[in-house]
């Protein structure tokens, strides 16, 4: 028994690590008009309180699945709040006909190849993964 809870704890451990130290990069098609986002415009527009892009008007908002660690990294950089809060959150929105959640799309190389062909559409993805495809409009280490 000892030496379950001791892998467990080290299993647990090393994903926090993995989830705290990974970078996350909200990105935009390079040929978007947007330039830039503040983190509180990011939260902003991923927790349902604002619609519009910098630069570009109303967005398109990808997410990523609830099972990728990348989605648990950005909203709590980025939001303050857990991707369980978040999803709460917008059920609250969507229940009161105020906004419509973000598209999940299946990884982050979907999310780069949406956000590439349509300079309406923003998403996050994992900042090692960026390319000339897209612009960086925030940082979050």
């Amino acid at each position: 028994m000892k030496h379950l809870t001791k892998t467990l704890v080290f299993a647990v451990g090393t994903l926090l690590a993995q989830v705290g130290a990974a970078q996350v990069a909200v990105v935009v098609g390079a040929n978007s008009a947007a330039t830039a986002l503040t983190t509180e415009q990011a939260a902003g527009l991923f927790l349902g309180k604002s619609e519009q892009l910098p630069g570009v008007g109303v967005a398109l908002l990808l997410d990523q699945p609830e099972s990728a660690p990348v989605r648990e990294t950005f909203y709590t950089k980025v939001t303050g709040k857990s991707a369980a809060q978040v999803k709460a959150a917008w059920s609250r929105l969507m229940f009161s006909g105020k906004a419509t959640p973000p598209k999940e799309i299946a990884n982050s190389a979907a999310v780069k190849k949406l956000v590439a062909s349509n300079p309406n559409t923003v998403g996050y993805i994992e900042k090692s993964a960026v390319d000339s495809s897209v612009k960086v409009l925030l940082s979050v280490d």
